[in-house]
């Protein structure tokens, strides 16, 4: 499948670990783009890094969603989010559950601006375990608040952006 308007770049890191850089592309007659990395560490480690401009000033949602296919519109072609556990939606590391895609909110500076950093072992880059390799997902910016329960993604509201995850 062809994804249009996205720049995928995998490398590895010279202290073994291994990491993806992508853009995120504008969706939903937003302008939210930016850039994202996921590093792999060698202790087993995987950050996240995602950079982005355009946002309307507030709380806005970031999540992994289930493929990293971004070509419809509105973001939809992503599918829903990532959850390889068949965990109920939730605030990450709730006790009554929660996706491996739910990563949370995070707030957006007045100029639109926001950076997004995120670290867990409960992902990995290109593994053998699919209930935590990220490769071949996408990362997906709502328009609004995640309120960490409404089932089954929160009530986030548009997708704003979309990138996917690949080597």
């Amino acid at each position: 499948m062809m994804l249009v308007g996205l720049l995928f770049i995998a490398t590895s890191c010279s202290s073994g670990g291994k990491e993806i850089k992508f853009d995120l592309e504008a969706k939903s007659g937003s302008k939210v783009t930016g850039t994202v990395s996921f590093t792999e560490t060698e202790e087993g480690k995987v950050k996240m890094v995602a950079i982005m401009d355009g946002l309307t000033p507030g709380v806005h949602a970031i999540h992994i969603h289930e493929k990293a296919d971004c070509t419809s519109a509105d973001g939809k072609s992503a599918g829903g989010h990532w959850n390889p556990t068949g965990q109920p939606h939730g605030r990450w590391g709730a006790k009554t559950g929660y996706h491996r895609g739910d990563i949370g909110n995070f707030e957006t500076e007045d100029n639109g601006q926001a950076t997004v950093t995120f670290s867990t072992d409960e992902w990995c880059i290109d593994c053998d375990d699919e209930t935590k390799n990220i490769v071949g997902k996408s990362i997906i910016v709502h328009a609004g608040v995640d309120d960490g329960k409404s089932q089954p993604s929160g009530n986030a509201g548009a997708r704003v952006s979309c990138g996917g995850i690949i080597k």
